[in-house]
């Protein structure tokens, strides 16, 4: 076989992969995921199963509650049912098959201990409605886990009601607000956010009632104190920042930032997402910020991707302190019970419920594991997590232009600047890395960098894993040079190729119906 038909044969092999079957992709059946189909049953009931005597008078419904017709429901059989589902989990991608390398969303790899404690039935098996007397585990539990994160945080007091990060950021910025509130600073209705935070902040800002100032980064990545100190005035309630920023650069002004801040008036909230960068090593509130939240569903174990579950602690200063959620958890005395005070009698300036019952209460016994493993130890996580994401800047850099170059902290960030001029896009760049088996990194954000490309090693990705990574982004980038057409159709390997990801996010299909067959499901 001469070369020009290798290529050829190679081309075919990637468009129409051998092993398609293996993949749950079938010729026969032009529309893979519909399984349905007209009088197949799992299981049968018989006259005898209907003969029941109702355990309770029935209940008349009403014609208005009445199904007209029977339910549209699949008809499949069990052994359809358990491989539609398994061929499911196939498809995906998890951080337990490879390296999951998404930049400011820190997907590490979570030890399987704290799944079995999680699991524990004194754990697994509580209902949020027993009394508290018999909980006792549970709430301690979660009273130390308030005093480990504050600890970590440098800030005393803690809430573990928001269940996500952008929910912290919410509840966070209402105890800001009841703060002026209750100081009579009623003018207070603006937010700095400098463009180089986390992307939930404008959105938590503008929900919670505030408009929103922009503040731009300096050429180096980082906030100038003087570009705050320029927008600093008696109209604003505060700055949320995040540090490291988005660009995995550490804030080195953070200090004189948070002064300028308190010096107007103004609250400090931080965005706790990056802070598996200075776990151990630096801690918020020493270098002045007022309230942050925790990621703990990232920073502390607990597997979230496709959406949860989640758990966004805040923990806050004294002078917040009075306005945190309730319930609390609470000790009367050294030796009394713990108890889980839910009303506003002892706390009446509390910004209210965020959260039904405990919140997510077995993240938090994940989390809880994870800093008991680490303890002492916990600075080891940053410096591994910082290490590894240099290893890769210095690695790509003299192919993948670095945006800000110098030294990150836990994330690169690269953008399209050194391949743009091939005719390939940072989309082609991710696509193509679903080829080689590897889930794509963050694109396109941070907003402030054309083309980004933003990648998180974590701790927990080996020097044998990274080394793969780089390989496959030279790889790449020589493919972008020599054959750019393979990375336009990319990915080829994959169950669906290219997407149309607008109309999947605004038109979601979230209830079963029936789907009309297509010509060509692959596209």
């Amino acid at each position: 076989m001469n070369d020009e038909s290798m290529s050829a044969a190679t081309d075919d092999a990637l468009i129409e992969p051998k092993d398609r079957i293996s993949r749950g992709v079938q010729h026969e059946e032009p529309l893979i995921f519909e399984r349905s189909r007209p009088g197949l049953r799992g299981f049968e009931l018989t006259d005898e199963d209907w003969d029941v005597e109702p355990v309770e008078p029935g209940v008349e419904l009403g014609e208005q509650l009445l199904r007209g017709e029977p339910a549209e429901l699949p008809e499949v059989t069990e052994p359809e049912v358990v491989r539609h589902f398994t061929r499911l989990s196939q498809w995906n991608y998890a951080i337990d098959t490879g390296f999951y390398p998404l930049g400011s969303c820190t997907m590490k790899y979570n030890p399987k201990v704290n799944e079995s404690t999680a699991r524990l039935p004194g754990f697994a098996q509580l209902h949020p409605y027993l009394p508290d007397r018999w909980c006792q585990g549970a709430l301690e539990l979660m009273w130390r886990l308030q005093s480990l994160l504050s600890e970590v945080a440098g800030l005393p007091h803690c809430s573990l009601q928001p269940a996500a990060g952008a929910q912290g950021e919410l509840t966070g910025l209402m105890c800001i607000r009841a703060y002026h509130d209750a100081r009579g600073d009623h003018g207070r209705d603006k937010i700095i956010v400098p463009d180089s935070a986390h992307g939930t902040n404008p959105a938590s800002a503008a929900f919670n009632g505030f408009s929103v100032i922009e503040v731009a980064s300096n050429e180096d990545g980082t906030l100038d104190p003087q570009a705050v100190a320029e927008v600093m005035d008696e109209t604003v309630a505060g700055l949320m920042i995040t540090n490291p920023n988005t660009l995995g650069i550490f804030e080195r002004d953070i200090d004189e930032i948070c002064r300028i801040v308190h010096d107007g008036g103004g609250k400090v909230y931080m965005d706790g997402a990056n802070m598996n960068a200075i776990l151990g090593k630096a801690r918020p509130g020493d270098f002045g910020i007022d309230v942050m939240h925790f990621n703990v569903h990232k920073t502390f174990s607990t597997p979230h991707g496709g959406g949860g579950p989640g758990g966004g602690p805040i923990c806050v200063n004294d002078d917040l302190e009075p306005f945190l959620p309730i319930p609390r958890i609470e000790k009367a005395g050294e030796d009394s019970d713990l108890e889980f005070v839910r009303n506003f009698d002892d706390h009446p300036q509390s910004v209210g419920k965020v959260k039904a019952f405990w919140g997510n209460f077995l993240v938090y016994v994940r989390a809880y594991t994870y800093l008991r493993e680490y303890g002492s130890d916990l600075p080891k996580i940053s410096e591994r997590a910082v290490v590894n994401a240099n290893y890769l800047r210095a690695r790509l850099a003299d192919r993948y232009n670095v945006s800000f170059p110098g030294r990150c902290m836990h994330e690169v960030v690269f953008d399209d600047q050194s391949f743009k001029e091939l005719g390939v896009s940072t989309m082609d760049i991710a696509k193509r890395l679903i080829d080689y088996g590897f889930h794509p990194p963050t694109i396109y954000f941070p907003l402030n960098v054309d083309g980004a490309l933003m990648v998180e090693p974590t701790e927990t990705e080996s020097l044998r894993s990274l080394d793969e990574f780089v390989d496959t982004m030279e790889t790449i980038y020589r493919e972008a040079e020599e054959s750019p057409e393979l990375l336009e159709r990319a990915p080829q390997n994959a169950f669906r190729t290219r997407l149309d990801e607008t109309t999947a996010a605004r038109k979601p299909v979230l209830t079963y119906r029936q789907l009309q067959q297509k010509e060509n499901p692959r596209r």
